[in-house]
């Protein structure tokens, strides 16, 4: 069973997904878009659904899935926290300040803090490559960031 959802609502609501956007051209991603907005991720007894339903292998779509880095196979925090880690952004320090990010949460890229407050992911592009380095909490932009900036940006989210 993922997270608090049982295996049979899983399979249910991916099925009501699959077929929906089966009509569309090339209706993978939307589907895969669809099932992780209805769980906050992709569970993985989704997959053999939305394989049977599209024709597809579960390697294939394990393989779609996996890809993207946008897809999730666990849930996420409470707060994602997005970091840029284009070229723009390297030359202006963002390893040096992931690196810190990473220490202060007690978290690798792709992770989660233990209380569930915050999940760190690699991006490539914000655009604000004028701007760098840059990050993204919960869909808002944080533009030039140094120590000052990340300890407002974290200020009001916990650890």
């Amino acid at each position: 069973m993922s997270a608090h959802f049982s295996a049979d609502t899983i399979r249910a609501t991916t099925r009501e997904i699959v077929t929906a956007h089966e009509p569309l051209e090339g209706p993978l991603l939307p589907i895969l878009h669809a099932v992780q907005e209805a769980f906050g991720f992709v569970p993985q007894e989704a997959l053999p659904v939305i394989a049977d339903g599209l024709n597809l292998s579960r390697a294939e779509v394990h393989g779609v899935m996996s890809f993207y880095h946008d897809f999730r196979a666990e849930p996420a925090g409470r707060h994602v926290l997005k970091v840029c880690r284009a070229e723009a952004c390297q030359s202006m320090g963002t390893d040096a300040l992931a690196d810190k990010l990473k220490r202060r949460l007690g978290i690798d890229w792709h992770g989660t803090t233990r209380d569930g407050a915050v999940t760190l992911e690699p991006v490539f592009c914000l655009g604000l490559c004028a701007q760098s380095p840059a990050a993204m909490l919960d869909g808002e932009l944080f533009a030039r960031l140094d120590d000052d900036g990340v300890d407002e940006m974290l200020g009001g989210i916990g650890k």
